[in-house]
């Protein structure tokens, strides 16, 4: 397998070529032996939750059936925490500062090519059901499936397969199908938490240990068992229909969970994000891949499946090859930025990662980092309790304390260390690898145009 560049030629914003008749052609004519593929993608999940990976609150069966009976990538990375930019970065291809969408409700640069567009030159209909970010209508063209609550924000979520039922059994085209649930973002108001005992919860290594914190976790828990549940009903029709083996179901776990050191920033609970997927006829079942990716890579994977040519003009690389256990390496490193406005005030964090270390670079180190959801006034009440324990035990306390108070440089052993919690930036012994990593990051934000401090200011949100 060609290896990617560490950094890619920058080009323009893509200007749409229509293919030729005999391109189109020969996609139609290979259309009968393609796979569908349907993306399953959760909202706000703590992926270590998972008992495929490693989880010890709950089973998720299904997920983990997608992870047995096929791959479970180790190491792919959201290239930012939030929704908007990691789902716009899923269907474009395109880092955050390329397609426009680099701070959370900000919309997508217009003219921006899309999956839908791209899939449906290599003659896939393309399809998505659930969560409806991002809000730019002018740029995501989406078949709009019905079945699953879009509002990601609401209190109820009941949701029907249906719509799935009716796209997957239209006609003999290939689909690309994107189911989005809501779970487990919050409210977490879904579900049923009496399934969990607080006392007994194994809460995560960032977190303070509190019973507020602990019966919080419970209903976080509930929203994640129904978010296996939906998986199920997914895999279930698929079954019914008779596609579910000649379709490559893949499950993504998106960005951490709204939990202080998870979502909106650039550690490891935030960034680090469940890939699994199965395929009998080209995944190797039980196995697990320990290569790079990205959600910038998705799109060139499934352009690459369809049988089309690599698109020089995107960002993200085919893992294909990783994929099918073809290849154990996709790309050296991991990319990512957090912008925090409009979460709070600004507060630009830039990161990379290879397969063991992490290197985060804080921008603006000497202002006190603020998050709006967390840390308001009134604050939330998980916060709330993390401050008031803080008062009097030391451990609680270095907790509040690395989240509001960030040194300019951060580096981590992930095998050491997978919750960041102990920085390295200063020890002797790193100082090549810091500066090595460093040098990657700049030519990276460089390439990208990301003039770092400068993009994280006020936009015009647009609501729709």
């Amino acid at each position: 397998m060609k290896q990617n560049n560490t950094i890619l030629k920058l080009s323009a914003l893509p200007v749409a070529v229509a293919p030729t008749v005999t391109a189109m052609a020969q996609t139609q004519k290979a259309a009968d032996d393609r796979p569908n593929i349907v993306v399953i993608v959760a909202d706000d999940l703590l992926t270590s939750e998972l008992s495929c990976y490693g989880g010890r609150n709950l089973i998720t069966p299904n997920i983990d059936r997608l992870a047995a009976e096929g791959v479970k990538f180790t190491n792919n990375y959201a290239s930012m925490s939030m929704s908007v930019p990691i789902r716009a970065s899923m269907y474009t291809g395109l880092y955050p500062i390329r397609h426009g969408s680099y701070q959370n409700h900000k919309p997508t640069f217009d003219g921006t090519k899309t999956v839908n567009e791209y899939m449906a030159e290599e003659g896939y209909r393309v399809g998505r059901t659930g969560k409806g970010h991002p809000n730019t209508p002018s740029v995501y063209k989406f078949e709009e499936i019905p079945g699953f609550t879009r509002n990601c924000v609401a209190a109820k979520a009941p949701y029907h397969v249906n719509g799935i039922r009716e796209f997957i059994n239209r006609n003999d085209q290939p689909f690309l199908l994107y189911v989005c649930s809501i779970h487990p973002h919050v409210p977490w108001t879904w579900g049923d938490p009496g399934e969990f005992d607080a006392n007994s919860l194994i809460l995560p290594d960032n977190c303070v240990d509190n019973p507020r914190t602990r019966a919080i976790f419970t209903h976080y828990l509930a929203e994640v068992r129904a978010l296996d549940n939906e998986v199920g009903s997914v895999l279930e029709v698929l079954s019914e229909s008779g596609k579910l083996d000649n379709t490559i179901v893949m499950f993504l776990g998106e960005q951490g969970p709204q939990i202080p050191g998870g979502k909106w920033t650039c550690w490891y609970p935030g960034v680090h994000s469940a890939l699994v997927a199965r395929y009998p006829a080209k995944i190797e079942a039980g196995r697990i891949s320990n290569a790079i990716v990205q959600y910038e890579d998705l799109l060139p994977t499934f352009i690459d499946i369809a049988g089309g040519e690599a698109r020089k003009e995107l960002d993200g690389i085919s893992f294909k090859d990783a994929l099918f256990g073809d290849a154990e390496r996709a790309r050296d490193y991991a990319y990512g930025l957090h912008n925090n406005i409009p979460e709070g005030n600004p507060y630009p964090i830039r990161y990379i990662r290879d397969e063991r270390y992490a290197l985060i670079w804080n921008l603006t180190p000497d202002v006190p980092y603020h998050e709006k959801h967390y840390m308001g006034n009134p604050p939330a009440p998980m916060w709330a309790s993390w401050e008031d324990k803080a008062l009097q035990d030391p451990q609680a306390k270095m907790l509040v304390d690395r989240f509001v108070f960030r040194p300019e440089f951060e580096f981590y052993d992930l095998q050491k260390d997978p919750w960041e919690l102990r920085n390295l930036a200063g020890k002797a012994k790193y100082k090549t690898k810091i500066e090595e990593m460093k040098r990657h990051l700049e030519a990276w934000m460089k390439q990208q145009g990301d003039k770092g401090v400068g993009v994280d200011v006020p936009f015009e949100q647009t609501r729709y």
